[in-house]
């Protein structure tokens, strides 16, 4: 689909031979694509502050920030008058968010801690998922006719199972009761199209790191007004307007910017946001037939466990139909770290284990050990996922003789 960086990096064994190393752990982190190092190494040889330089290459660091935030409003679909801020990650862009929700904020027990855990400052309360797509959508509603919230923030894609939520519909349902919606996207961004102006999404959050732009920067888009009425994320330098002295009052009086730069405070990561407006460039350009591409790769993964005696995929919703490539699992008899230990010495493969940062979830669906998660990505392919099968086909028949 495109070329990421160490496609062709190769392993040693347990045994002394060496293969090429099968990445099926995206999920966590995504390898850089080569286009987003083009990038970044052609930011670096004019890399300079920003913002506030009248030097020529200050000019062009500034101007290289402020395009990549047009490109991300681009890439997400945002309205006109969104805010783009960049963040650390999605975890920092939800801790941002959190300070500047004004009541309370529902969400489900299957989300990442990074959207469970941030909310507890103004008010959170907590949906149990149904085990249907249905019961869920009607569990949040009546959750929100309960009570009034200000916020209905949801997953995209849930980073244990893969599964897409209806964001369309939950924006639909959290507007009909007053409330505002925000997405997680960390595991949509990367696989799928988005637009906030299309489905309704009020926020929306996502880490480049997971969008093959591992450089330390995150994103979030969104609503101006709470934004802009909240006091900054970070206070300091970038996000000051005015800052009178007052010897007097022994104290300072400070004027906040509004817009992005009211929670930008200190020097930005512009390598970070420039390596993801490039990312998604090269997503843009690729949608549609790396969709299709990992469709046809999940459903081979999933066929493929399935015919495993004693492994058993995890799902967390009877009806859902669409996914991302991310397949969760179990090996009768066999703790996750021991299958991931195993696949990554005696196979090359890698992938991840435990309980995903998602805890309440993964201990409802029964395994409060945690499970076995392999995640596929762009450089995935057919080859990864028949090995990836092929090695719990051995390690089952092995533990079996």
């Amino acid at each position: 689909m495109a070329v990421v960086s160490g496609a062709a990096e190769y392993v040693p064994l347990t045994d002394g031979a060496t293969v090429r190393y099968a990445n099926l752990d995206y999920a966590a982190s995504a390898p850089a694509l080569e286009a987003v190092q083009r990038a970044v190494a052609t930011a670096l040889g004019e890399y300079a502050s920003v913002h506030r330089g009248a030097g020529y290459l200050s000019q062009r660091s500034t101007a290289r920030y402020e395009s990549a935030r047009a490109t991300v409003a681009e890439f997400v679909g945002a309205r006109d008058d969104d805010h783009v801020i960049f963040t650390g990650n999605t975890t920092d862009s939800l801790n941002l968010l959190a300070r500047c929700v004004p009541g309370e904020v529902v969400v489900l027990d299957a989300e990442h801690h990074a959207n469970l855990l941030p909310w507890q400052h103004g008010g959170v309360r907590v949906v149990c998922a149904p085990l249907s797509i249905e019961g869920t959508l009607a569990a949040v509603e009546a959750e929100l006719s309960r009570r009034p919230a200000a916020l209905l923030s949801v997953t995209g894609a849930s980073n244990v199972t893969g599964e897409v939520l209806p964001v369309r519909r939950l924006a639909a349902i959290a507007h009909r009761y007053g409330a505002r919606i925000c997405v997680d996207a960390a595991q949509l961004a990367p696989h799928r199209r988005i637009s906030l102006r299309d489905s309704g999404i009020d926020y929306l959050a996502f880490s480049g790191h997971k969008l093959y732009a591992p450089y330390g920067a995150g994103v979030l888009v969104g609503r101006a007004d709470w934004l802009d009425d909240a006091d900054p994320y970070r206070y300091g330098g970038g996000a000051t307007y005015e800052v009178i002295g007052k010897p007097v009052a022994r104290s300072v009086e400070v004027a906040w910017h509004t817009g992005p730069a009211r929670h930008e405070a200190g020097s930005p990561n512009v390598l970070g946001a420039v390596a993801i407006a490039a990312a998604a460039v090269e997503l843009t350009r690729l949608t549609d037939e790396a969709a299709e591409h990992e469709r046809f790769l999940t459903e081979l993964l999933s066929a493929g466990l399935a015919d495993i005696d004693g492994v058993r995929e995890l799902r967390i919703w009877v009806d859902s139909v669409e996914r991302v490539g991310i397949v969760a699992f179990t090996v009768d008899g066999v703790a996750p770290r021991e299958v991931a230990e195993y696949l990554s010495d005696q196979h090359g493969i890698g992938v991840r284990d435990g309980r995903f940062c998602a805890h309440p979830i993964v201990a409802r669906l029964g395994v409060p050990d945690g499970a076995v998660r392999a995640s596929l990505g762009l450089g995935t392919t057919e080859t990864d996922v028949r090995r990836l099968v092929d090695a719990i086909a051995e390690l089952v028949t092995g533990r079996n003789k």
